[in-house]
């Protein structure tokens, strides 16, 4: 049975999310980042991660409990390297240090050719898609990694959750070859907590072997998780390792701190990396036929789905689909469910609640 959803005005969103985050002390800019981000997340149906999620996360690991702290400043730290920053975000809102910093990757990435930024004492950015993905849409190539808030993941062959969700996210300027930039974004799990708590609100089953219960046995009850499995097994597990050590020499804390008590000297936030490359700094010139960059990336992408595999879906696309769902609607798409969920957060911070008869619903 298909999900029905209701069609909620960008700006009406938006004016909530704002709002919920000044409740809890953010700066008006702060909440404007997080009200774009949430829209963002929402307009490409990345459910796992909106203002739902967002304002969840703040609630028990943010401001409410000491893990990001409303209107800080970012400390950029000097390097010797031109094209480098290291920054400390000192638990500054997720969203609004990592709009920065991929903004500023691209800004080195116009001028040296490629760009980075490390940020330590970060706290979790959510949908690390959505960052490489408007970088993309700008033109470059852009990779991000960061440390999650939790270490809930098992470590293949593993009882105890020792790692983070630790995604990766990847973006590609690819527009002009297919329609839509190219963004390969995963969680290191099976599935991020996010789509577990999803499943909660819903009443839907999990798929197998994505989750562990109390016991360490796999379970497909989402009230019954405690912690998640990694994807691909020893594969999955390496590249959340990945994150885990890149993070350790920006400054991360240990993955198990993040979840438990803090010992004298040592602390828990996660932290980011951003990486952004100019396409020209890759171009060596020499394709074939006398095809240009962009005409080669359009022609390798055509061999791949070509030769019986038409059918087969690029990554990016489903959120480009959704998009376009959204602009024919002519707003955001939310479930019933999900509108309640708004209106708890409009409970909060004292604002209208959603009627859910206010809203048409999606043909």
């Amino acid at each position: 049975m298909s999900e029905n959803f209701y069609i909620v005005p960008a700006e009406q969103h938006n004016s909530l999310v704002k709002k919920a985050y000044q409740h809890r002390g953010y700066t008006a800019d702060e909440a404007a980042q997080a009200a774009r981000f949430s829209e963002l997340a929402s307009h490409h149906g990345i459910r796992t991660h909106n203002a739902i999620k967002a304002l969840h996360l703040d609630h028990l690991f943010g401001s409410a409990a000491g893990g990001c702290t409303p209107a800080a400043t970012i400390e950029k730290i000097e390097s010797r390297f031109a094209a480098s920053e290291i920054w400390n975000a000192n638990k500054k809102l997720g969203q609004a240090t990592a709009y920065d910093a991929i903004d500023r990757a691209i800004e080195l990435a116009d001028k040296f050719g490629i760009g980075q930024v490390s940020v330590d004492n970060a706290f979790h950015y959510l949908w690390g898609g959505g960052y490489v993905m408007e970088a993309a849409k700008r033109g470059y190539l852009a990779y991000t990694n960061c440390t999650a808030a939790l270490a809930e993941v098992v470590p293949f062959m593993g009882k105890y959750p020792t790692l983070g969700t630790n995604p990766h996210s990847w973006g590609f300027p690819t527009t002009d070859a297919v329609g839509f930039p190219i963004v390969i974004d995963w969680a290191t799990s099976v599935i991020a907590m996010g789509r577990v708590q999803q499943f909660q609100r819903e009443g839907t089953a999990l798929p197998p072997n994505a989750a562990v219960d109390a016991n360490g046995q796999p379970t497909t009850n989402a009230n019954e998780v405690q912690a998640l499995m990694p994807f691909g097994a020893h594969k999955g597990y390496g590249l959340s390792l990945i994150n885990e050590i890149v993070a350790s020499f920006i400054g991360g804390s240990l993955p198990t701190l993040r979840s438990r008590k803090i010992p004298e000297g040592e602390k828990r936030t996660p932290a980011f990396y951003f990486q952004v490359i100019h396409p020209d700094a890759m171009n060596v010139g020499a394709f074939a036929k006398d095809r240009n960059q962009p005409e080669n990336v359009k022609a390798v992408i055509e061999d791949i789905l070509g030769h019986g595999n038409e059918n087969c879906l690029l990554p990016g696309q489903l959120e480009a689909r959704w998009a376009k769902r959204v602009v024919k609607a002519g707003g955001l798409l939310f479930s019933e469910a999900e509108i309640e969920a708004f209106n708890q957060i409009a409970n909060e911070c004292g604002a209208r609640p959603w009627e859910l008869n206010q809203f048409k619903a999606e043909d």
